[in-house]
């Protein structure tokens, strides 16, 4: 399948919260609905689009850069066996936040709800690991912080998946198989309400085509660690594989889309 920008159904980038509510003194005017916050393209923003850009932080394979880069209408991870990140056990190239202008960028603070679609092309090239290969996180900006959210490509018992992890909450929210998609594009919507203790929830949506692939939500888990919530994308994974699965390769992005629900 030809790895072009494909628009995204409308399905997965609209829609309400809830169902509106008849006016009373004590309801609201309007029930909370998504409001669109972020829409880059590749063509217009580039690399633009991103609060930060880290590609190659160890500077370990100069004459691979750029390993991030806009394409047509796509945003581009190239991974090669040879680079390596500040810590030299694992692979990084990924991008972090929602750049709004020069100086400004989305923040998802504690209490609130954000929605991120997208696509994702991911080739065969690209496989699940035994240790961490992970394609998009939620974190807290700053070094040495946990991962609040971790959407990862994981081999378990010998097969390929993808599935989202809520690690500070030791929550698996959902997992399925890989392979069926690879080499063809994957629409992904992911809600989360930032919440500390059991006050957040996640939800998480795979379509490929017309077909869902998996939709699961998580209520009552821990989303925050302070400050604020910051998304990344791109490839980051441990070199301490034991399936022999790490190859050079690349990952494909197109269509981001980012909502507050208010």
């Amino acid at each position: 399948m030809s790895t072009s920008r494909r628009v995204l159904l409308g399905a997965a980038v609209s829609g309400a919260a809830g169902a509106a509510v008849g006016l009373s003194a004590a309801a609201p005017a309007h029930a909370a609905s998504w409001q669109q916050k972020w829409a880059p393209t590749a063509t217009g923003d580039g690399l633009g689009a991103f609060e930060t850009v880290e590609d190659d932080r160890a500077d370990s394979h100069p004459a691979g850069h750029p390993h991030i880069y806009a394409t047509g209408d796509n945003w581009r991870f190239n991974m090669h066996t040879v680079d390596r990140d500040t810590s030299a056990d694992r692979q990084r190239q990924e991008v972090t936040g929602l750049r709004t202008g020069s100086s400004g960028y989305l923040k998802w603070a504690e209490g609130q709800t954000w929605r991120i679609t997208y696509s994702m092309y991911i080739p065969s090239s690209l496989r699940a690991t035994t240790t961490f290969t992970h394609v998009m996180q939620m974190k807290q900006p700053g070094s040495g912080t946990s991962p609040i959210v971790v959407q990862s490509l994981r081999r378990v018992n010998g097969v390929q998946t993808i599935e989202l992890n809520l690690p500070i909450a030791g929550v698996l929210v959902g997992r399925t198989d890989l392979d069926p998609l690879h080499d063809r594009w994957t629409d992904v919507d992911f809600r989360i309400k930032v919440g500390d203790g059991t006050a957040g929830s996640v939800r998480w949506i795979l379509k490929s085509g017309s077909t869902t692939v998996i939709d699961r939500t998580k209520t009552g888990v821990d989303t925050f660690l302070a400050d604020r919530v910051r998304p990344k994308w791109g490839i980051y994974r441990s070199l301490g594989d034991t399936s022999g699965s790490l190859q050079d390769t690349y990952l494909l992005l197109t269509d981001l889309r980012g909502y507050q629900l208010v």
